[in-house]
């Protein structure tokens, strides 16, 4: 099955589940004084190379040794991750930091504690032979997507187009019948299998658009209050995951990975990791200042102000009331 994130649930679903919460898991005593915190980090697809820092992090005892018990709890076309935090199933999610932008403006006391990616995979994957080389080209065409996807809006209005959206099956059938399909998705994914299928694909990440939100972690004000140096720790322990798994040797995580996914094959995840390093999304563009686990005021405040602009938000948000910034981990240089 390919891979997108499934960011279709109704902002009433997710309010009436925010109202639902259970209570938080137990920090526990050990022999010899020290603090265990449970913690139920929700993904928002199945286990995959996307997911590949958090699993390294699990499998080489980096979240053990920062005194956490993490449970990675996996996703899929069902529930998302947000409604899944929203009703006390998880403590903490991944997502975008665009749609938690909308989930607090609202009414979701969601709170951004870190990034995993500075660059988000989600492009649009096209046939090579497509004449469609830029994103004004996109004018009057048929767009396989989630509705409703913030970009969408990008897209139109930054370039002064139009285009019909129909609602994605996370399939690749009809793009592998239709030489002339556009449809969404992971540049770590469906151009895989789109190649392994016998055809050439092409893809345009909308990172390149200019608008380029972060794929963060994220979690309740509630949680993050009454357990602040527990989600600090998880997110340096992830982020030092993350490096690991992309510069270092990923086969603990890889292996984890396929022991609770099988149709992850080596191949397919050796092609998502080298993409992720290609495209700089994890660790960012070497020629600049980027780093693992970076999250900066001045990103989150350009992101903000498009959605803003294209009304996706009313007003703007008091981005420290946003993102906990001092949760964000600091690593040493490599």
């Amino acid at each position: 099955m390919t891979r997108l994130s499934s960011l279709c649930a109704t902002a009433a679903a997710v309010l009436f589940a925010a109202g639902c919460g259970k209570s938080p898991p137990p920090t526990t005593q050990t022999d010899d004084g020290s603090t265990i915190t449970a913690i139920r980090f929700q993904t928002d697809w199945y286990p995959q190379a996307e997911h590949g820092g958090f699993y390294q992090a699990l499998a080489t005892g980096g979240y053990a040794e920062s005194g956490l018990d993490v449970t990675i709890l996996p996703g899929g076309p069902g529930p998302t991750a947000t409604t899944k935090l929203a009703s006390g199933a998880a403590d903490i999610a991944m997502g975008r930091s665009d749609d938690i932008m909308r989930n607090i403006a609202d009414g979701l006391p969601f709170v951004i504690v870190g990034a995993f990616m500075q660059h988000d995979p989600q492009a649009l994957l096209l046939h090579a032979a497509n004449p469609v080389t830029r994103f004004e080209d996109l004018d009057g065409k048929t767009i396989m997507a989630i509705p409703g996807s913030n970009w969408i809006n990008v897209l139109k209005a930054r370039y002064q187009i139009d285009f019909s959206i129909i609602p994605t099956n996370f399939g690749i059938a009809q793009f592998m019948g239709n030489p002339e399909f556009i449809q969404q998705c992971f540049v770590t994914n469906e151009p895989f299998y789109v190649a392994q299928n016998g055809a050439k694909p092409k893809t345009m990440l909308l990172a390149d658009t200019g608008f380029d939100p972060y794929r963060v972690i994220f979690t309740k004000k509630a949680f993050l209050r009454d357990h602040p140096e527990a989600v600090k720790a998880f997110v340096a322990a992830s982020t030092a995951g993350w490096r690991d798994y992309i510069e270092g040797d990923s086969q603990p995580g890889n292996a984890l990975i396929q022991a609770r996914n099988d149709q992850m094959s080596d191949a397919f995840i050796a092609f998502s990791i080298q993409t992720m390093r290609d495209n700089g999304l994890i660790g960012g563009n070497p020629t600049t200042t980027e780093t693992y686990g970076q999250l900066l005021l001045s990103r989150m405040e350009a992101t903000m102000a498009t959605m803003v602009e294209l009304k996706l938000i009313s007003q703007p948000l008091d981005l420290n009331a946003v993102v906990a910034f001092d949760m964000v981990a600091e690593l040493p240089a490599p």
